[in-house]
């Protein structure tokens, strides 16, 4: 089991001492949160959480998850950084390729490349990309993504995207692993034909229990036997022991932590030292005995 900290809508100077202190503690990754806008006036809402409210973002400060990922790769040596996600059919692929790409070569090869579908109607309209058949645009730009973060030569001729044999350098060491989130049927289908592993959103341990269950149907559905495809969960289950080994059971091969709700209106205003607390006690209790 690996493990990856999270911690989202805190204060920026937080986030560089906070990803060292989750190195210095043995967790593999930390996530990295992706927000582009915030509509003054919008019905929509959140599906991850009970109430669907999305007043919890008003007033946070977001820095772009490329460039946080720059800045924080910069700061460390080993540990991972997995978007969590990057709202990917509302950017360019060719230039999201161009990005990954970049980021892997320059820190070893440290990125997971979460990304997903934007639940926002007006990350759409902002970006001047449709809402209509997201989907399928989702899709045609994982190819590309895929494609060109291999450095060799790749052209594509889709729905929506057209592109002529081209190249990108620097090249990653290693295939950059897409981890697709969500958690409609499609989503999780979309990570096992088009991506390296599925990202969880978070939910009650039944629902998780039957996305587990889905997802693994769909494997078998696919002829899917990959020893490396990754499936990151948020779960209760992953505070204690027994519940790690459940967790593994199921086939999950990455515990995602946090040790606040950050869904809350207002500023985060726990201090340092007790945030670094939480994730030292955590490291100490459970991932410094998983396997012992």
């Amino acid at each position: 089991m690996r493990f990856t900290y999270a911690e989202a809508m805190t204060r920026l100077e937080l986030y560089a001492p906070l990803a060292q202190a989750a190195e210095a503690a043995g967790y593999t990754s930390m996530t990295v949160a992706d927000s582009l806008i915030y509509p003054e006036v919008s019905d929509s809402t959140y599906p991850y959480t009970d109430t669907g409210d999305r007043e919890f973002l008003a007033g946070k400060d977001f820095v772009e998850t490329m460039v946080m990922c720059a800045h924080l790769f910069a700061l460390t040596s080993t540990l991972r950084l997995t978007p969590f996600v990057l709202k990917l059919p509302v950017r360019p692929p060719v230039l999201v390729a161009k990005q990954a790409s970049s980021l892997a070569a320059l820190s070893g090869d440290r990125l997971g490349l979460g990304v997903g579908l934007s639940p926002w109607p007006e990350d759409f309209t902002a970006m001047g990309v449709p809402w209509a058949r997201r989907g399928k645009r989702m899709d045609e730009c994982l190819d590309i993504v895929r494609g060109l973060t291999s450095g060799e030569f790749f052209s594509y001729e889709g729905e929506f995207f057209s592109i002529e044999s081209m190249q990108q350098r620097p090249a990653p060491g290693r295939p950059v692993p897409l981890l697709v989130g969500g958690h409609a049927d499609a989503a999780l289908r979309r990570a096992v034909r088009k991506g390296d592993g599925w990202m969880h959103a978070g939910g009650d341990g039944e629902e998780l229990d039957r996305l587990l269950s889905r997802l693994a149907e769909i494997r078998r559905e696919e002829g899917d036997t990959r020893d490396d495809f990754e499936v990151h969960v948020i779960s209760y289950d992953a505070y204690d022991l027994d519940g790690i080994k459940r967790l593994e059971d199921k086939g999950v091969t990455d515990c995602i932590v946090g040790f606040r709700v950050p869904y809350i209106k207002g500023p985060d205003t726990e201090p340092l030292e007790t945030k670094i607390k939480h994730l030292e006690q955590y490291a100490e209790n459970i991932i410094g005995k998983v396997g012992a």
